[in-house]
């Protein structure tokens, strides 16, 4: 069975990577049946035949999970389309800091929701009783 995997280059720390179709039994730096590209983790760097892989795949080969997210992540012209990551992650306190924050902007949106509603019942309240007054001073 093929497989189409990454071969480990580069120097300790400085990995770069080979795309290629291998038999699924031979070693990870064995010779590959065809190379495909090569990728380059730190920089984002990739160039990949799109259209081989694809044509591989459809032969029979396995691509492994790093390759598929990098076939589906390819460029017409091979290079990676890399979307970076815009989350922004915060400390234990300061997501706990945001989260009483909100809890307090709720309370205070739900405290004047209670007031307003409070003020059109008082409103309401005296136009009703208005008419009863004045009716009785008729009768």
């Amino acid at each position: 069975m093929l497989k189409i995997r990454l071969k480990r280059l580069g120097a300790k720390k400085a990995p770069t990577y080979r795309v290629i179709v291998i038999n699924s039994t031979t070693k990870r730096e064995g010779k590959p049946v065809e190379e495909l590209g090569y990728y380059n983790p730190k920089t984002k760097e990739m160039k990949l035949n799109k259209e081989h892989a694809l044509e591989w795949i459809k032969k029979g080969a396995q691509p492994t999970d790093t390759v598929k997210y990098l076939i589906a992540n390819c460029n017409d012209d091979g290079s990676l389309n890399y979307k970076k990551s815009e989350k922004v992650k915060l400390s234990k306190k300061a997501l706990a800091k945001k989260a009483e924050a909100e809890a307090k902007a709720a309370e205070e949106a739900k405290a004047a929701e209670e007031a307003a509603k409070a003020a059109a019942e008082a409103e309401a309240a005296p136009a009703e009783e208005a008419p009863a007054e004045e009716a009785a001073p008729e009768a």
